[in-house]
C-alpha cells in the first residue's frame, strides 16, 4: 500500500511538472539544440541555465534551492554530467515548476 501510494504521488508530481512547463518551447529548444549538433546533455545544460538566468538565480543560489553541489550545477550547464531522474525534480521544486 505505501509503495503504491507513494507512486502515485510521484506520477502526480510528474504530471504537476510536464504540465507547468511549456513542453513545446523546450521541444523546440531541444531541436535547435540538435541543428546545431549539441548532445542531449548540453542542450539540457543550455535549458537549466536560460531557467536560471530568466529567474536571476546564481548557481550557488540554485544550488542551494535543490539541495545539489553548486559545481554539479555548473558541470549540468556546461553539459557534462547528465541529471538523474531525481535530479531532475530537484531543479523542477527549485525553479517552482
Amino acid at each position: 500500500l505505501y509503495e503504491k501510494s507513494t507512486d502515485a504521488k510521484v506520477i502526480k508530481n510528474l504530471l504537476s511538472i510536464v504540465n507547468r512547463l511549456s513542453l513545446l518551447n523546450l521541444l523546440n529548444f531541444f531541436q535547435e539544440g540538435a541543428n546545431r549538433n549539441l548532445s542531449i546533455e548540453k542542450a539540457f545544460g543550455e535549458v537549466i541555465r536560460e531557467l536560471r538566468k530568466r529567474n536571476q538565480v546564481s548557481q550557488e543560489k540554485l544550488a542551494e534551492l535543490s539541495n545539489l553541489d553548486r559545481s554539479f550545477i555548473s558541470m549540468l550547464e556546461c553539459g557534462r554530467k547528465q541529471p538523474s531522474l531525481i535530479t531532475i525534480f530537484q531543479l523542477a521544486k527549485a525553479f517552482n515548476l
